[in-house]
């Protein structure tokens, strides 16, 4: 795939991530969560100019340093999501103020580290970008899914009771 059409990849996505980002939605434990992360990962590994040839060992540490801020964007957004529980056991989730604030710490860094290879001269692949994002969403659902596990009343013969150590039912609050 060109560059162009990974850059559209990365657009289209983060902007459905985003507008869906600020609407309740269910947390479904059970759907493949995973599963648009590792699309992502795919799509972004099997092109070749991931790293620099000319640059390799500065290249790889930018990649890995890009995937660094995916993952911890991907934490940070997803603890500072709000979830809540319906009385019928129906997980919510909404993200906050605050994850706004995440997502603007991970975009400028990854302009910093954008900025920091054009300055030493490192070619710098949109692939790279798609494998943060792939991995700032699957840890993103991934921490929902274990959340919404947690808040989710266990079922023991039609009588919902809930262990000490689990967060009490409602909304919480970040």
């Amino acid at each position: 795939m060109s560059g162009l059409v990974d850059t559209l990849v990365i657009v289209v996505v983060a902007m459905l991530v985003i507008a869906r980002q600020f609407r309740a939605t269910p947390i479904d434990g059970e759907r493949r969560w995973w599963l648009l992360p590792a699309v992502l990962a795919v799509v972004a590994l099997r092109e070749p100019g991931i790293l620099d040839d000319r640059h390799q060992t500065a290249s790889a540490l930018l990649l890995g340093a890009e995937l660094l801020v995916g993952l911890a964007t991907g934490a940070g957004w997803a603890w500072t999501t709000r979830i809540w529980s319906e009385p019928n056991g129906t997980v919510w989730s909404k993200s906050s103020t605050a994850s706004v604030a995440v997502w603007g710490v991970g975009i400028g860094l990854r302009v910093g580290l954008f900025a920091l290879g054009a300055a030493m001269g490192v070619h710098q692949d949109s692939s790279a970008l798609l494998l943060g994002l792939a991995g700032t969403l699957l840890v993103r659902a991934g921490i929902l899914a274990w959340r919404g596990r947690l808040l989710r009343p266990a079922q023991n013969s039609g009588r919902a009771y809930r262990h000490s150590t689990m967060a009490p039912a409602g909304k919480e609050r970040v």
